[in-house]
């Protein structure tokens, strides 16, 4: 069965989807913020098989969201590091690590928490906020098509 491609699509969440709606490539993103550079570093963190491994960075490089480069130690590797495209999917990972925590573990089972590196403290809630500073709840916000 072919995939169906989203690239034209209107909706903003649709058009995100198709580069970066599977797990695996969420979960690359979330390892390369961690650090993580190497397809081997990458390989062993998640598990998954080479040839997914290969095709997910394929896309992820191909979308800007990582780019290949020569290894920072001078050796003969090469590495994937994020974009400042890729950066920005911090705050999506960021939400859907609060919102696991929130909802998909008991409340005497601790998922990981994010904390601010400076004051280890764990990170605020994000909220919606409009331009004046109020939080929104879902039915303050409205789809505003083209």
């Amino acid at each position: 069965m072919k995939r169906t491609r989203l690239e034209e699509s209107t909706c903003p969440v649709a058009r995100s989807l198709d580069i970066i709606g599977d797990w695996w490539s969420l979960l690359i993103v979330r390892d390369a913020l961690r650090g993580v550079k190497r397809f081997g570093e990458f390989q062993k963190s998640l598990g998954i098989a080479k040839n997914m491994l290969t095709a997910r960075l394929k896309l992820l490089v191909e979308e800007g969201i990582l780019t290949l480069q020569p290894a920072s130690d001078g050796s003969a590797w090469q590495e994937y590091v994020l974009t400042d495209k890729g950066r920005a999917l911090q705050t999506v990972l960021v939400a859907l690590s609060q919102w696991g925590n929130e909802f998909l573990f008991s409340p005497n089972q601790p998922g990981s928490v994010l904390v601010d590196v400076k004051n280890q403290q764990p990170l605020r809630k994000l909220a919606l906020v409009a331009n004046d500073g109020r939080e929104l709840a879902p039915q303050d916000i409205e789809l505003k098509l083209p």
